[in-house]
């Protein structure tokens, strides 16, 4: 067994630990044999409720928006040439959320399945377009600081657009947004794990199948085109995909930072940099990775809960801060 796929294994040896901790553990605790015994059907009414019907949906759905939002970090930090470009901090996730809650606010929700998704797809494509126009803009290239400075201005405006739509909105859509803007797995149900599911599972197999490519063009552009690469069709494929996964997972569950930064970067220090191991990888990482977060963001002041993106952001923030100082370090 080669070394990255014993990495591989153990993840996913992590993940289902995380995944039984997260039915395991709540306001109530249940032990492992009765989450076992409800996941079967044969356990009491009551803990099957709290197991198959409120658990079991809440961490299936951080697994898959984990899972989506980490590949999309590590795509987009390969097509930028940047450690720190992530979905949250490029505005991208503020962007996807804007659509969202605009499907919210507009009354279409009937087909949540179908419009919340495009919805925050259209947003998150407008929102990189935006990021990608300023930073050519200033002339500089994908320059760290402008890319950054971008992506603040960005995600500001969009957050400023939600309150905007939200105060001409009543009671009930006005929590709905809110859980857009703070990022929360409390309203997760059956359906929306499907939805998530049914357009992210694919789009992340789409782009483990780049993954050759991509690593070509991590190196450089003229590399790439030098070795047979489309570089334009390739990084159009990657922008499309990668905005279709962040916008899925917005659609699901609000925008929840850091994920994407936090994961490949702590990946790359144990594995490297190869797209073909960092991909999956992700995948794992960032499943077990925020239904632990969201373990947390429900427990820790039980019977209250905080909002995952609040954990994710304690972790994330001091990592970020790190990488922009090692990054100007090292210019």
């Amino acid at each position: 067994m080669t070394r990255h796929a014993f990495l591989l294994v153990g993840l996913l040896a992590a993940l289902v630990a995380t995944v039984v901790s997260g039915l395991v553990i709540g306001a109530v605790s249940i032990p492992v044999a009765d989450v076992l015994s409800a996941l079967g059907g044969s356990a009491d009414a009551q803990t099957r409720t709290i197991v198959v019907g409120l658990r079991l949906p809440r961490v299936l759905l951080a697994a898959e928006v984990g899972a989506g939002l980490a590949v999309a970090g590590a795509v987009f930090q390969a097509l930028l040439r940047n450690p720190l470009a992530e979905p949250y901090v490029l505005g991208v996730s503020s962007g996807a959320a804007v659509g969202a809650v605009t499907a919210i606010v507009l009354g279409m929700t009937a087909t949540s399945m179908l419009t919340l998704p495009i919805a925050a797809f259209i947003g998150a494509i407008v929102a990189i377009t935006l990021v990608l126009g300023m930073a050519a803009a200033a002339g500089r290239g994908l320059d760290t600081h402008v890319l950054l400075l971008a992506g603040v201005v960005i995600g500001a405006f969009f957050n400023a657009v939600i309150l905007l739509l939200v105060n001409f909105a009543d009671l009930e859509t006005f929590r709905a947004a809110m859980l857009w803007i703070m990022g929360s797995f409390n309203g997760a149900t059956q359906e929306s794990v499907t939805t998530v599911a049914v357009w992210v599972l694919p789009a992340l197999l789409g782009l483990g199948l780049l993954a050759r490519p991509l690593n070509l063009l991590s190196v450089g552009e003229q590399s790439a085109f030098h070795l047979g690469v489309d570089v334009r069709q390739l990084k159009l494929l990657l922008y499309i995909g990668t905005s279709l996964v962040v916008g899925v997972c917005v659609a699901g569950s609000g925008a929840i930072g850091f994920v994407g930064l936090v994961v490949p970067h702590a990946l790359r220090l144990v594995g490297g940099s190869d797209h073909r191991w960092l991909i999956p990888a992700c995948a794992l990482t960032g499943a077990a990775f925020l239904v632990f977060a969201d373990t947390i963001a429900r427990t820790v002041v039980a019977p209250a809960e905080l909002p995952v993106g609040v954990v994710t952001a304690l972790a994330g923030v001091p990592v970020f801060l790190w990488l922009l100082i090692r990054h100007e370090e090292g210019m």
